[in-house]
């Protein structure tokens, strides 16, 4: 589990591509204090297994199913990634829960500068806005954001200058992709509901919700 708050951005060093498969090397810095074999990382909001580690670089399979549904296909060396370690028990939890299962991708449509923000305009599937409420949280390549406004097909976001300084955020331009992971509460309220005969829109509206 992972709080979408990141560590640091790391950068690609190698691609090994197989048929549907890839092996990334990825450098870094802070993370390595306490990294081990089979740990978990998010890089840009995937969760990737350790596989390998030497001095600061690590290595990470990534599978058809992750290729299909992330970004990671479209890396290439010398890209910027961003880097959070799983979150320790004892550790604050300055965000939201951010699982590193993402749900799909969306793309940059509008970046506008407003004084010190800046606002970022996603365009994603129904299957993926179909999560997404106003003020809710989503995490975008692994940045724990809070949704600032929602229109038909797409969702907007307001970024501090010290998130885009710190992430791959300050990086996109409009067409960029980049990967979507909704919050998993709502996902979880939206099965129980489906799944519970008894609680329908119209029985919440009845009792006040």
């Amino acid at each position: 589990m992972f709080t979408g708050i990141v560590e640091e951005t790391g950068v690609v060093r190698n691609i090994k591509k197989g048929a549907k498969s890839a092996v990334l090397t990825i450098e870094g810095n802070r993370i390595f204090d306490d990294l081990k074999l089979g740990d978990s990382v998010a890089t840009n909001g995937v969760c990737l297994t350790i596989t390998s580690i030497k001095n600061h670089f690590f290595t990470a399979d990534v599978m058809n199913e992750t290729l299909s549904k992330s970004s990671l296909g479209s890396l290439t060396a010398g890209n910027g990634v961003n880097l959070e370690r799983a979150v320790l028990a004892n550790g604050r939890f300055g965000s939201h829960i951010v699982s590193g299962h993402i749900d799909g991708i969306g793309k940059v449509t509008s970046i506008k500068k407003d004084d010190i923000a800046v606002w970022y305009t996603v365009k994603t599937p129904p299957k993926i806005m179909l999560y997404i409420v106003e003020k809710g949280s989503i995490a975008i390549d692994g940045i724990s954001l809070t949704v600032a406004g929602i229109l038909h097909d797409s969702f907007l976001v307001s970024v501090i200058p010290h998130t885009a300084k710190e992430t791959t955020l300050s990086e996109k331009k409009i067409g960029s992709i980049v990967n979507l992971e909704n919050d998993i509460v709502g996902k979880y309220i939206k099965k129980f509901a489906q799944d519970s005969k008894g609680i329908t829109e119209d029985f919440l509206n009845r009792n006040g919700f």
